[in-house]
């Protein structure tokens, strides 16, 4: 099934730390607390479909039937390294659901990426899982790691970026034409490098402070 990708998360909340996020003279520590209270906003409409059961509960006035979520089928896949900043926010919200790992990095001269760690949780085919990676740069990564997700059984997947190229959309979505893209901004392009114009930068380095 094809979905309308991609599908942009704007609210004023996001806007405003983004531009704070953008800035070059925003420090890791600010960068990294921004990063987190984005992905809170951005899972709160990734999560929208997320099913729930029915549980029997007593308030202090009466016995009801209430709602409860299914946090064991849900799987947060974070690509290694920049992808834990998205994680850590989401799993402030949902801390009980499994949480995978794919560790991808970019080789610099033919932008292609190489694999060197991956970690999902059991049953994978049984949960839905939202993987999770700041910057949908070329989207050779990220369509890269979300094929090594589907080969392990996941049927059900959902793409989070904080910002994408549209030259990334388009790889990701030839690629994945089945997994929807949520991001919070589109940008303009990319340069020779590979690298999101007018962006933020490298998102990894920026969270860690390396370079």
């Amino acid at each position: 099934m094809e979905h309308p990708n991609p599908v942009v998360v704007d609210h004023p909340l996001i806007r405003h730390k983004l531009t704070i996020m953008r800035e070059a003279t925003t420090t890791t520590s600010k960068f990294r607390m921004l990063l987190r209270e984005i992905s809170l906003l951005l899972a709160y409409e990734v999560l929208r479909d997320l099913e729930c059961t029915s549980i029997e509960i007593e308030t202090p006035l009466e016995r009801m039937q209430a709602p409860k979520l299914e946090g064991k089928k849900l799987c947060f896949v974070s690509i290694l390294r920049a992808g834990n900043g998205l994680l850590d926010g989401m799993l402030d919200l949902v801390p009980s659901a499994r949480v995978g790992h794919v560790g991808l990095y970019r080789d610099p001269k033919s932008l292609e990426p190489v694999e060197y760690y991956m970690k999902l949780p059991e049953h994978i085919g049984d949960r839905l899982c939202i993987a999770v990676d700041p910057m949908l740069a070329t989207g050779n990564s990220a369509a890269a790691a979300v094929q090594r997700i589907k080969d392990a059984g996941a049927t059900r997947i959902k793409f989070v970026c904080l910002l994408a190229a549209p030259e990334g959309i388009a790889t990701f979505t030839k690629a994945h034409p089945d997994v929807p893209v949520y991001t919070a901004a589109i940008d303009r392009e990319l340069n020779d490098h590979g690298y999101i114009m007018p962006g933020l930068g490298d998102a990894g380095d920026r969270m860690y402070g390396t370079k």
